[in-house]
């Protein structure tokens, strides 16, 4: 496995990822309003808390190609940015992250995203292994429950362990681990459900002008101004081959959909 990512880092020029910035401005930022994904603080343990909005997230403003050079993006400034700098700050290594996850939106029509969604997960999986301590999983409509009944089975003891399903907006549960400051924007309120516009702002940790992300922006331009960019399209990445198990839990789900859909009369559009 190790040999096989190398591989792939190296034949698709994974390490000069951050001196390559998705170009023009509004591209980048059209991206980040539709690949919902965001740094919000730190758990007490000093672990980044990354805000993911599955529910809302839509995928439609650009080719799936800069979805995952900006994926891959985060993942290495993490990686080779923000990990060392905790590890330096806390005094010992520090190498996983909490994620968020927002279900708010889920809806049946989703199930076109799973081309995508899928390419992003089997990137993870194959090269970015173990980089998550836990999930947390907040503002859970029933498709997700629904969905979560027939594939909780199918993974392994130690994905299940990581996997926590919370109550509304996950707030007081959250505030265990991290403080107020440090909670993603979609968990800020005592009920469930969040707007994807609520507050686009610096406290939106999805928003292009959140300090993360115009950090991260800043860091490639910064790169990419000391070499000459012979290409400034999408970075092209190779999608591994994802693991069969993984493989069946995304033909659970697509069915799991299509029988809802089924049930509901139609797969377009019901939030259910």
């Amino acid at each position: 496995m190790l040999v096989d990512s190398l591989n792939w880092r190296i034949e698709n020029e994974i390490d000069s990822v951050l001196e390559r910035p998705i170009v023009p401005v509004d591209l980048y930022r059209s991206i980040r309003d539709t690949q919902l994904v965001g740094l919000s603080g730190y758990t007490k343990e000093g672990l980044p808390v990354f805000g993911i909005g599955v529910g809302q997230s839509t995928y439609d403003k650009a080719s799936v190609h800069y979805y995952v050079q900006s994926h891959i993006q985060i993942n290495e400034y993490r990686d080779r940015i923000i990990l060392p700098m905790l590890a330096k700050k806390f005094g010992r290594p520090i190498t996983t992250c909490v994620k968020v996850l927002d279900m708010t939106g889920l809806k049946l029509s989703q199930l076109s995203q799973m081309k995508i969604l899928s390419s992003i997960s089997t990137v993870d999986d194959l090269n970015y292994p173990e980089k998550s301590e836990t999930y947390y999983i907040v503002n859970v409509p029933y498709i997700f429950s629904a969905c979560w009944k027939v594939v909780k089975p199918l993974l392994q003891e130690r994905t299940k362990k990581k996997v926590k399903v919370l109550t509304g907006s996950g707030r007081d549960e959250l505030l265990k681990i991290m403080d107020y400051s440090s909670l993603p924007h979609f968990c800020r309120r005592e009920g469930s459900g969040s707007s994807k516009h609520s507050s686009r702002g610096i406290d939106d940790c999805f928003s292009p002008d959140h300090p993360f992300h115009k950090e991260l922006y800043g860091h490639t331009k910064e790169q990419s101004s000391h070499k000459e960019l012979l290409k400034m399209g999408s970075l092209h990445v190779n999608i591994p081959e994802p693991d069969p198990d993984d493989a069946k839990i995304v033909e659970v789900i697509e069915a799991e959909f299509h029988k809802m859909g089924e049930q509901n009369g139609s797969t377009n559009g019901h939030t259910v």
